[in-house]
């Protein structure tokens, strides 16, 4: 059950999971008294709702819908977006009252979008209030994988509004409030899907923290903490400094039109739409539902961000993983292609190039061609995403793209469903910090109207979009590729550092040609047991709890949780890689971090040893 005013994409997910079970969606009246007699009738396993506005000044009405939906083991949603005010004199607000004075029940949860100001309604931030643990991490683990990270530069931006307007309190004016017990857990509600407690079981997603002293070091994240070029924060600046921007001025389809051409030699003149988000994964997620509404296969190759399989997996699709090997750096190879497409209907392929995640290695425009020529003959739909290309260490000594010449080649002979999308983003190639940016450009005939038919995208700011297209005009400059040539100098000195000290530490290391990742293999630790003594290990979160002992046989299943355990050291695993027991490594952290995390890998030999 939902209430018209909300998106149906937050029951999307539920949907695909459910398309084999009988899933019943129903509009419901906002009125309270209207809604409690339809709980207490129809007994919905979730509701999804807003409240009135003469309601929603007092707690009255959200404590009917509590005890109604407690009583029939619902599970309640209720949007307070419209309430929420963010001004000097907030009108009276009954859901804070009540969190004021009493726990939230374990079966509800408050979903708010930071839009009611006077600057800039339409830049949207949301966070959910729960107090049950189990909500919390599903959500969170479900936003990570489908939707990526709310941008820095949102975050900041609504923590500096916070903060002016708390500065019209005065402070200790009242003491705080206290709040009563949770009431009686309402009856049998209903649980996570099977196939979302799997996924959520086994990606290696974000860790909050860490079984001893050491302050957490993330090599296991998708992003870039190198300084930020003096170019980007004034794009930053000017883009939120400027008010009543024209249209103009943030249409950023013709700078893409230009950059994917002279990257990727991808022809533009054809019949193609631009989709835009505040991240790649968001679009490539899109995607996932078109292909699982054609009734098609997601093909992976074995060494694919372990993300993107994970949220394809998530959301209901089929999923094949198409093994590489190691005498090609893991790179997918016709013949390893064509032994999957010889047995999938509906292909729909995904490759990350010309960089690869997490590999860093390179497809060449030979490479890509013969694979490419594989897809045509199968007709299958090829994804490429390249964003995490930009950032090759020496791009003049490898054979660049010119797609439009491959495809012109190969669409005459090709199967009518071949075609091909670009999937990319700017934030990692252009170092934008907490500006995060994604493209989609797909075949406006084939996969536009599907595209279109699914809400929820979150969408660029203007302010985005803005500096975007000032950052993409000033890529070509001279100050810019100055710039750009020595991050990636930094990176690729990184890399070789990190190589250097898993070898010497008795790793198996695959050297990268780009980006911001490398793979390597503890060669030396597999089989070999890691104790840890429980009284040296303290919680970070709480320093008084002894950490028990910890005792394992090291392998791919848990070499990540034991490097974690015993150096703070967050990493990925084979499982996330998709290449057995080769781990993940970010090189790309600040440079006292970076320093921090070869130590840590050195002592790591020893714990071991």
């Amino acid at each position: 059950m939902k209430n018209g005013h909300l998106n149906i994409y937050i029951l999307q997910g539920a949907t695909i999971e459910a398309s084999q079970y009988a899933l019943n969606v129903i509009d419901a009246p906002r009125q309270s008294d209207l809604m409690v007699e339809l709980i207490k009738k129809l007994k919905p396993q979730v509701v999804v709702t807003g409240i009135a506005s003469f309601e929603a000044v007092t707690a009255a009405a959200f404590e009917l819908l509590l005890n109604a939906t407690r009583e029939v083991g619902s599970r309640l949603f209720l949007d307070i977006s419209d309430h929420f005010e963010l001004s000097s004199l907030p009108s009276s607000n009954g859901v804070l009252k009540y969190l004021s004075g009493a726990t939230l029940p374990s079966h509800a949860a408050i979903i708010c979008g930071l839009l009611k100001n006077q600057v800039y309604s339409d830049l949207e931030v949301a966070f959910v209030i729960s107090e049950e643990d189990a909500i919390i991490q599903a959500l969170s683990r479900t936003v990570e994988l489908l939707e990526g990270n709310t941008a820095l530069t949102s975050q900041y931006y609504y923590g500096c509004l916070f903060h002016e307007l708390l500065a019209f309190q005065l402070a200790d004016r009242h003491p705080p409030a206290k709040r009563d017990s949770e009431a009686p857990k309402s009856m049998k509600m209903i649980e996570f899907s099977k196939s979302a407690v799997s996924v959520f079981s086994t990606a290696e997603l974000s860790t909050a923290d860490v079984d001893n002293n050491s302050a957490l070091i993330h090599m296991d994240v998708d992003q870039t903490f190198l300084p930020i070029p003096s170019v980007v924060k004034t794009a930053i600046f000017e883009s939120f400094a400027r008010q009543n921007l024209s249209e103009t001025e943030t249409d950023v389809t013709s700078s893409i039109k230009q950059f994917v051409e002279v990257k990727y030699g991808f022809s533009t003149s054809t019949s193609l739409e631009f989709l835009y988000a505040d991240c790649s994964l968001a679009l490539f997620n899109k995607l996932v539902l078109c292909c699982t509404q054609e009734g098609g296969t997601f093909c992976f190759p074995a060494g694919t961000n372990g993300n993107f399989v994970s949220a394809a997996q998530l959301m209901g699709a089929n999923v094949v993983k198409v093994a590489t090997q190691s005498d090609v750096g893991f790179k997918l190879t016709d013949g390893s292609l064509v032994a999957v497409l010889e047995k999938v209907e509906k292909p729909w392929v995904y490759l990350c190039g010309p960089t690869i995640s997490p590999t860093g290695l390179i497809y060449s425009n030979k490479e890509i061609e013969s694979i490419l020529s594989v897809c045509a003959k199968f007709g299958a739909r090829v994804f490429i995403d390249t964003s995490f290309s930009g950032l090759e260490y020496n791009s003049q000594s490898w054979d660049a793209w010119n797609l439009e010449a491959i495809l012109a080649k190969l669409y005459p002979l090709a199967k009518p469903s071949f075609n091909i999308s670009l999937l990319g983003g700017l934030s990692l190639g252009m170092l934008t910090g907490g500006l995060t940016f994604g493209f989609l450009v797909i075949n406006q005939s084939l996969l536009h109207d599907t595209c279109n038919s699914f809400q929820g995208l979150s969408k660029p700011h203007s302010t985005v979009k803005y500096a975007m297209k000032k950052l993409l005009s000033h890529t070509e400059q001279k100050n810019a590729l100055v710039f750009s040539k020595e991050r990636k100098e930094i990176l690729e000195n990184r890399s070789r550092q990190l190589r250097k000290t898993l070898e010497s530490c008795g790793w198996d290391v695959l050297q990268p040609q780009g980006g911001i990742s490398m793979v390597a293999r503890p060669s030396a630790y597999l089989g070999k047991h890691l104790k840890l003594k429980g009284g040296s290990h303290k919680h970070e979160g709480n320093p008084g709890e002894v950490v028990a002992d910890y005792e394992v046989k090291l392998e791919d299943s848990n070499i990540r949780e034991a490097v974690l355990k015993a150096t703070g050291l967050s990493i990925n695993s084979g499982l996330w890689t998709g290449i057995p027991e080769y781990c993940r490594f970010t090189v790309s952290l600040e440079e006292s971090e970076f320093k921090q995390a070869l130590d840590r890998l050195s002592k790591l030999k020893d714990i071991v040893g």
